[in-house]
């Protein structure tokens, strides 16, 4: 299999590099007020396990029995509002609302000052637990809530070291309310920014789902076929559209070296993905051939590769991408638009030759006549000017044809039926003697009374003429050559993968002979290309320039099976038939 891949390598081009943007674990703990208060469950249990322990190992001791009451009774309560707010958030599920986070926030700052009275009161050194339940619930409530919770806490500290400890505040009480007052200001305006960075988080993460499953749904339903594979070159992944141009069950391959993976069906286009992954080179409207059992077939290919970074930020890995498409369309139409142009060059030099040829023809005939009627001619002149008189006879209809092909255009246009065109066509061929016995030929007319185009009768029955004498000319005793005439929009799909529009007609002629070889069915409409022994070459060619005429076009497809020519001629004949890919 030859390589017909062209591409353009884009190294001072940096590549794509890919950057992570999750946060920190830390991060995300501070932006994810379920998972904060985790850590505030564990803290509170850790909190009343110690009291408990205390007022077992300490004040029993003492024969304090009040105190030992008190811890008793707030680890109970303790216990039993924890585990009933894990019920609430991780077993029940049920989301955090402001009230839920003001009431774990307040219980907590009621069970601390539990624990500075039963220590000391304003003298305690776990005052400083005020400052750590301001933190949290700066980051866990809405805008103002540290501010409100610092509040309460002043509030509660004050009352128990100044009215239930009846005692005057000393200048640790103070500095102690100082400092929840600072810290309840700092933490606030830090929760604040720390809960704008969740919202844009969660904003953000929102949109890259979403991205996310917009890419997957446009990988999954495009026609092109995106394939991607790692830096040792194992496929990754492959959407499903590549499996069908290949041929492959690429879902069944993932993990396995591309080039083993396509070594039969498009080793070019491998290659290509591996130069990608492996040297960072790009492949910018590149070919390759795919070859899916006895079907080959072109395709369009591109190919990058995107780095992607270690922690770091130092590039670690390599992936490539291919995207492509069967361009079997692109090709079709592009043989078209240089078949239309070098028809056009040629039936320019035809007409120019023709008049040159004609009349120094015509003069040596006549004058060759004049010779041959002499009284003096001898029978060998006889003969002689008999034979010049006969070839120049033949080279003149030659010139004549060479005429025709070349003044191929519509002199006039007006409505012509289709249906008696087809017919009228198929009367003659039936009766031409190149038909051999037992070659039937079969009519079917859709029931379609809008079977009409504009343009000139003589030229489209020369065309359907000559099609149906070639497709008989080609099939052999007991064949069957079919035409077919109807809307083709009704037609699945029409040769060559083009859609037509509606408002056309579409003529399809098909024989059941040898079929056309590769080799040949390049040059079939070149103008003197001939394979019939005695024929001039022109016949397919002023075919292909009366429906070009009428801005319609032909394509053929053929098979050991038969040929099949299809003519689609526009309605209206001043309006191109504008082909689109399916």
């Amino acid at each position: 299999m030859g390589r017909r891949r062209s591409r353009t390598l884009q190294q001072p081009e940096p590549p794509l590099r890919l950057t992570p943007i999750a946060s920190e674990p830390i991060l995300r703990v501070f932006l994810d007020p379920r998972r904060l208060l985790r850590w505030v469950y564990l803290g509170r249990a850790v909190l009343v396990t110690a009291i408990l322990l205390a007022a077992v190992l300490v004040w029993e001791k003492d024969a304090d029995q009040s105190k030992l009451l008190v811890a008793s009774v707030a680890f109970a309560i303790t216990t039993l509002w924890t585990l009933s707010s894990i019920w609430y958030t991780e077993i029940y599920r049920r989301p955090i609302t402001p009230s839920f986070s003001y009431l774990q926030t307040a219980y907590d700052m009621v069970l601390v000052t539990a624990v500075v009275h039963l220590t000391g009161g304003g003298t305690s050194q776990f005052s400083a637990l005020y400052i750590l339940v301001v933190a949290v619930a700066s980051l866990i409530q809405p805008a103002g809530g540290g501010l409100l919770t610092a509040a309460l806490g002043i509030a509660l500290y004050v009352a128990d070291a100044i009215w239930l400890q009846a005692s005057d505040p000393s200048a640790a009480v103070w500095l102690q309310l100082s400092i929840i007052a600072v810290v309840a200001i700092g933490s606030a305006s830090i929760g604040a920014k720390l809960q704008q960075a969740g919202v844009g988080r969660e904003e953000l993460a929102a949109t890259l789902t979403h991205a996310r499953h917009q890419a997957a749904d446009i990988l999954h339903n495009i026609r092109a076929g995106v394939i991607t594979i790692d830096a040792a070159g194992q496929l990754v992944y492959a959407n499903p559209s590549a499996g069908q141009l290949l041929g492959i069950a690429l879902e069944a391959e993932l993990g396995r070296s591309i080039g083993v993976v396509l070594a039969s069906a498009a080793p070019d286009l491998a290659q290509a993905l591996e130069d990608a992954a492996r040297q960072g080179t790009r492949t910018t409207r590149g070919e390759a051939t795919v070859t899916d059992g006895a079907r080959r077939f072109p395709i369009g290919i591109t190919t990058t590769y995107v780095e992607r970074p270690d922690k770091s930020g130092t590039p670690a890995a390599r992936t490539a991408t291919a995207i492509f498409q069967d361009i079997s369309d692109l090709k079709r139409l592009e043989q078209l638009r240089l078949r239309t142009q070098r028809l056009e060059g040629v039936a320019e030099l035809s007409a120019s030759l023709a008049h040159e040829i004609k009349n120094p023809l015509a003069s040596i005939r006549s004058a060759v006549e004049q010779l041959s009627k002499m009284p003096r001619a001898s029978d060998d002149e006889q003969t002689l000017a008999s034979l010049v008189l006969r070839e120049s006879d033949r080279l003149s209809r030659l010139l004549s044809e060479f005429l025709d092909f070349a003044r191929v255009r519509v002199a006039r246009s007006e409505p012509v039926d289709v249906r008696q065109l087809v017919t009228g066509a198929v009367r003659l061929v039936e009766a031409h003697p190149d038909r051999l016995d037992g070659v039937t030929l079969k009519c079917e007319i859709a029931a379609d009374d809008g079977l009409t185009v504009d343009g000139d009768d003589d030229l489209l029955h020369r065309a359907v003429f000559n099609l149906l004498l070639n497709a008989v000319q080609a099939t052999p005793a007991g064949g069957c050559v079919t035409v077919t005439v109807g809307d083709p929009t009704r037609a699945e799909r029409v040769p060559g993968g083009i859609r037509a529009p509606r408002d056309a007609v579409a003529i399809r002629v098909s024989d059941s002979g040898a079929g056309i070889p590769m080799e040949i069915r390049e040059r079939l409409f070149d103008p003197f290309f001939t394979t019939k022994p005695g024929g001039s070459g022109l016949g397919l060619a002023v075919v292909h320039r009366a429906i070009e005429a009428h801005r319609g076009f032909v394509l053929v497809d053929s098979s050991a099976q038969g040929t099949r020519f299809t003519v689609v001629v526009p309605r209206t004949a001043d309006k191109p038939l504008t082909t689109v890919h399916s």
